[in-house]
């Protein structure tokens, strides 16, 4: 996860470089139900509403929760399928709280309503995001549900009202592209706290749709949109939250931009971005899904590391004999292709791997998402890079 107005904000009130905290264990991502009221199409966990067998009970969850604390992990965020309506939800939620994890709830908006809105506001989430495709007939579309639109707004507007930290999701693909300066209005107009745009990943429903990833050049005109709102925003006042995920290669599209635009403050940019480090998928990131298989992150359900019910996640987490996991884990990563004589490594790390793994079968191919020219990552045939951003590159 590429946090931007981070990045933003040190162009504007630069920081000093100190040495980077490494956390002791990953923020995990639970996705505690599969069923879901909607059938969206770039969904990672293929949901459907209807029942999932075997999902963990509220005791085993509760188990893993005291071995995931013992751990040291810091966050939850809990997931589905569509969380809310698994029906121990609040009670899972409580209990994380109390527990002193730092909790946010990744909903589709459209449970989130007037007869539960008090309940979601005494858990004190720290954070719920909300997925939104578009405007209306293009959400719609690709939520498969029509309405959807209006009652995952409402969902929004009711967290508002309660003061709960809400933020959009958005993830682009060459058909929802149209809608992006659009929902970047919405977040203006409705004050919107934090807005998440990712990348099209190749797992679940988003594999099989893959030949919808969006065109490099929409991504490359759709993050210097995102590059441009963020600083004016931030500039106007409007300290609002932006992130980016499923494309580490964001972070070196955002240096070459900075390289552009403000040439004295490349250096320092990149410093703090190596500091960052990338990709963190096995290592700061892991994904348990309704069923107890720990995966690398969430885009690795056909990869299976281990079950919680067999073993401690802390256990799973830590054992490298598995060659994925060995791989992720290491530094640097045995990178192939063009990743792997990339000139920023370090601030990418790989960029994410089941890109590579699910159109080559080589998790460590290079990563056919990355949208960067050769020139830009330094690997020109017969040319050798000197490490001097080009900040006519582009």
């Amino acid at each position: 996860m590429f946090r931007l107005s981070h990045y933003m904000r040190e162009l504007i009130a630069p920081t000093p470089i100190k040495p980077a905290r490494k956390p002791a264990a990953p923020v995990v991502i639970w996705n505690l139900i599969r069923r879901c009221n909607l059938a969206c199409k770039h969904c990672y966990t293929t949901s459907a509403d209807i029942d999932f067998p075997d999902e963990l009970s509220t005791q085993e969850v509760y188990r893993v929760m005291d071995d995931l604390k013992a751990f040291k992990v810091p966050v939850l965020i809990l997931s589905g399928g569509e969380p809310l309506l698994r029906p121990d939800i609040f009670d899972i939620s409580r209990r994380a709280k109390d527990m002193g994890f730092y909790v946010a709830l990744s909903s589709n908006g459209t449970k989130i309503t007037a007869d539960n809105i008090d309940e979601i506001a005494s858990i004190d989430y720290q954070y719920i995001g909300v997925s939104l495709d578009g405007i209306k007939d293009t959400h719609d579309r690709f939520r498969r549900m029509p309405g959807s639109f209006d009652e995952a707004l409402r969902g929004v507007h009711l967290c508002l009202e309660k003061g709960i930290k809400v933020g959009i999701r958005f993830t682009l693909t060459q058909d929802n592209y149209q809608d992006f300066p659009a929902l970047l209005q919405l977040m203006d107009d409705h004050d919107i706290d934090k807005f998440y745009l990712s990348h099209l990943n190749y797992g679940g429903r988003g594999n099989r749709n893959r030949k919808d990833d969006a065109h490099f050049q929409m991504t490359r005109e759709a993050m210097d949109l995102l590059f441009e709102t963020s600083y004016e925003w931030l500039k106007a006042g409007k300290d609002r939250e932006f992130v980016t995920g499923n494309n580490d290669a964001d972070a070196v599209y955002f240096l070459h931009w900075v390289a552009r635009k403000f040439p004295d403050k490349a250096d320092h940019i990149k410093a703090k971005l190596e500091q960052w480090g990338g990709n963190a998928s096995g290592v700061n990131v892991a994904n348990i899904d309704n069923l107890g298989h720990v995966h690398p992150d969430t885009f690795w359900w056909h990869y299976d590391l281990g079950n919680v019910r067999q073993r401690p996640f802390s256990e799973i987490w830590m054992d490298v004999s598995d060659p994925l996991m060995a791989g992720l884990k290491q530094n640097p990563r045995p990178l192939e292709g063009r990743c792997a004589t990339c000139h920023f490594q370090r601030i990418c790390n790989g960029n994410t791997r089941v890109r590579a793994q699910q159109t080559s079968g080589n998790a460590w191919a290079e990563d056919p998402g990355c949208y960067l020219t050769d020139a830009e990552i330094g690997v020109n045939p017969g040319e050798q890079f000197n490490g001097v951003i080009d900040t006519n590159i582009m």
